[in-house]
This record gives structure tokens, C-alpha cells and sequence, in this order.
């Protein structure tokens, strides 16, 4: 018989709030499940043990992809099955799963849809489930998250990322599977586990979040034009066409930079380093998406 528990990002909102999720599962015959919620992302990882201690199976995560990030370092090998309620501004890792922003159908996926199995990235010893970078995107995310996202909501990232796009490129090289790939001057070293990796841009057209694999990609522009035409080309689902983009997939990734630089995984910020260790872990979590003709 399947235990749910609920771990709640206490600051996020989607429909009738944490009152109506309680009613939809008591509406499931689930009258008191477990329960922990949490001001910010990164105290869930405490918690989630403390779930996980209970003997729970089935976790519920209402938030964004920061809380759900912090689930999927945090449950490690565990055998229990991630049930998403996107309640954040930001829900990259649901909506490339196909679960709607509907808090009722995703607990009716969470308690009845299929579930499948899937990779995730390793990034200095951090599992994420969307995507980890440094340059561009770890400028704009650590920018947007330095007041601006609480006034700004989802526009701060376009005000971050015209910061970000004046910054400086640095000496990168990078290293697949034990091999030298790319080294010269980069604004932004990304990998994807899918591929929508920003809002509504598909950076890795044919990544699969179950192929065993990751997908990876150096930016070199450094100009507002060289800009342009690398997010034109993004937009367009043609990212590789860009001169000014490289892409391949690897199972093992190392970076290595000529000076420190923030870092990223999952939209949330992490302190500089000059080496990434990233890394594929496949098959490692459980989670529930759609049935397939209602899914990608």
C-alpha cells in the first residue's frame, strides 16, 4: 500500500493554495499524509529525510524546480516516487514532463499516472534534474535572485540577463568522457537532462531526460548582436546552427576555468569554482507524468 508525504514550498501559490492540496487528496481517501513545509528550497533536504524515516513512498513536492531539485539530491537512492504540484515561478522540470500547472490534475497524475523512469545530472556532487551551467545563465539566475525575482517575478530574468550578457567571456576548457572537446574564450557552458531549459526555448531539441545521457553546449558570443542570434536561433529550435554555439552529449563533463565563476543547477545559484564535475546518473529517480498520449 502506497504511503504519500508532502513537502510544501510554503512561499509559492498555484489555484486554491495548500488548502485546496489538502482537500484533493482527502478527496483521494488521503486524510492526513505527512506534512513539512518550508520558507525556502534549501531547508527541504532535512525534512525529506524526516519523510523518508516515516516510510513514505510517494512524495508530493509543491513548488518549483528549486524545491524539486532539492528532493532529488536529497532522496538519493531511496525507492520513492516524486509526485510534482508545480506551485513555483519557475517549473522547467515539470512542464518537460507534461504536468500541467493545474493543482488538481496534478494530484490526480501524482496518485494515478504512470510512472517513469529517469536520469538525472550530478554537478560537483548535486543531483539536479533540468539543467547545471556557469557563465551566462549562472549570471542571470544568481542576478535575478538578488531581489529582483521577489519585485520582478518572472521579468527579472530579462532584466538579470541583459546584465548578464555584458559579462566578460573566460578561458574555458571542457573535457567529454575523458576527452578534450572544446578550449578557447566561453560566456556559458550549459547541460541539459531535457530540452527546455528556459522558459519556452528549447536549448536541447533531442534531449531525453532517459537516454543515459546529457546534453551539453559552449557559448562563445559575447556582443548583443552575437546574442540575438544565438537566442533567434534558440527560439527556433536551432540552437546547434548558431556559429556561435557547440553541442554534443557525454556522459561525463569536466570544466575547467581561468578564474572562479558562480555556478548553477536548476535555477538556483551556487558559490564560484574554477572546475564543474558533471555527471549522468541514469535511471535514478521515479517520477509520475501523465499517461503517455498526454505527455511528451
Amino acid at each position: 500500500m502506497t504511503s504519500v508525504g508532502v513537502i510544501a514550498h510554503s512561499g509559492k501559490s498555484l489555484d486554491g493554495g495548500l488548502g485546496q492540496l489538502r482537500e484533493s487528496l482527502r478527496a483521494h481517501g488521503i486524510d492526513d499524509p505527512p506534512w513539512r513545509q518550508v520558507p525556502k528550497s534549501k531547508f527541504a533536504p532535512k525534512l525529506v529525510d524526516e519523510l523518508l524515516e516515516e516510510g513514505i513512498d510517494l512524495l508530493f513536492v509543491w513548488g518549483g524546480d528549486g524545491i524539486v531539485q532539492r528532493c532529488i539530491d536529497a532522496i538519493g537512492k531511496a525507492p520513492v516516487t516524486l509526485a510534482i504540484v508545480p506551485a513555483g515561478t519557475a517549473n522547467l522540470f515539470a512542464s518537460n514532463l507534461g504536468i500541467p500547472k493545474d493543482l488538481e490534475q496534478a494530484v490526480t497524475i501524482g496518485l494515478n499516472g504512470h510512472r517513469r523512469t529517469l536520469d538525472v545530472g550530478s554537478i560537483n556532487g548535486e543531483r539536479f534534474g533540468v539543467m547545471a551551467g556557469t557563465g551566462f545563465d549562472a549570471a542571470m539566475i544568481r542576478d535575478a535572485h538578488g531581489g529582483l525575482k521577489e519585485r520582478l517575478g518572472r521579468f527579472s530574468y530579462v532584466v538579470s540577463g541583459m546584465r548578464a550578457v555584458r559579462r566578460d567571456p573566460v578561458k574555458t576548457r571542457v573535457e567529454l568522457d575523458g576527452m578534450p572537446w572544446f578550449k578557447g574564450r566561453a560566456t556559458c557552458v550549459l547541460v541539459g537532462n531535457v530540452g527546455d531549459v528556459f522558459g519556452g526555448l528549447s536549448a536541447f531539441p533531442d534531449a531525453r531526460p532517459d537516454d543515459g545521457r546529457l546534453d551539453v553546449a559552449v557559448v562563445t558570443a559575447t556582443s548583443l548582436l552575437d546574442w540575438a542570434r544565438t537566442i533567434g536561433s534558440t527560439a527556433k529550435g536551432n540552437a546547434a546552427e548558431s556559429p556561435f554555439v557547440e553541442m554534443t552529449t557525454a556522459e561525463r563533463i569536466d570544466v575547467r576555468l581561468d578564474r572562479k565563476a558562480p555556478y548553477e543547477l536548476d535555477g538556483g545559484d551556487r558559490p564560484k569554482t574554477k572546475r564543474l564535475k558533471i555527471r549522468v546518473k541514469p535511471a535514478a529517480i521515479t517520477v509520475c507524468v501523465p499517461e503517455r498520449k498526454n505527455r511528451p
